[in-house]
């Protein structure tokens, strides 16, 4: 993974610093960007393989940015924060962040998430094309074409992250067949991932949001308590 470039977009000298010196030791380049608006023009103008995104930011906050990147461009966005509730991860996760990290961290924790993400970004783009067990997935409401990685819901296109899109995917492919919380990040995050088992609550909340006419009672992405998820035609 040498030589790809990062943006931190962080405020605090401090530790962009410290998080610049420990990922150009492993092989990265790096730019910082101190305050939000500069952060999304940056990230939105040049190619960067992986963002470091600290949720209060001048001039914009880390869920706006995070919320305009992720219209635009599909790369992993590592969201810092401060805030130790499990309410701002989940808020900024439901932005389209790929998982989040919260100071104060260690430099080794850094590295492993941002390596443990970028492997996974990788094995995606490179598996895009490669032949699966459904290449077209329509039940009538729905339509997934595996090819081109498109979804389209009641025959209008709706835009996944990467993730998002495997998650779904999965599930469809698999009717009706109950995934625990840890099969679904085991098989979607992948054994290697560096992260918390709630993205995986996070993604399916996602999803519903933009799959189900009524995201607050789902019939499509069912939850079996105790037992896990399941896809319902």
């Amino acid at each position: 993974m040498v030589n790809q470039k990062i943006l931190i977009i962080e405020d605090d000298k401090d530790i962009a610093a410290l998080e610049k010196d420990f990922l150009e030791i492993n092989g990265f380049t790096v730019i910082i960007e101190g305050d939000g608006i500069k952060g999304a023009e940056r990230a939105l103008s040049e190619d960067f393989a992986l963002i470091l995104l600290d949720l209060m930011l001048p001039g914009k906050d880390g869920r706006t940015v995070c919320r305009e990147i992720r219209k635009k461009i599909d790369i992993p966005i590592l969201m810092v924060t401060a805030r130790i509730e499990d309410a701002d991860k989940v808020r900024g996760l439901g932005l389209g962040a790929d998982d989040y990290i919260t100071k104060p961290f260690s430099p080794a924790e850094l590295v492993a998430r941002v390596k443990s993400h970028l492997a996974r970004y990788e094995r995606l783009t490179r598996n895009a094309d490669a032949p699966k067990k459904t290449d077209k997935i329509d039940f009538g409401w729905i339509q997934i074409n595996h090819a081109a990685r498109r979804v389209f819901v009641n025959d209008k296109e709706i835009a996944l992250a990467h993730k998002e899109y495997e998650l779904l995917y999965f599930l469809a492919d698999n009717k009706e067949r109950v995934f625990s919380k840890e099969q679904l990040y085991d098989k979607i995050w992948g054994e290697d991932m560096y992260g918390d088992i709630k993205t995986v609550a996070v993604h399916i909340n996602r999803l519903r949001e933009k799959i189900e006419h009524d995201p607050a009672n789902p019939i499509h992405i069912q939850t079996l308590w105790g037992a896990g998820y399941r896809f319902m035609a």
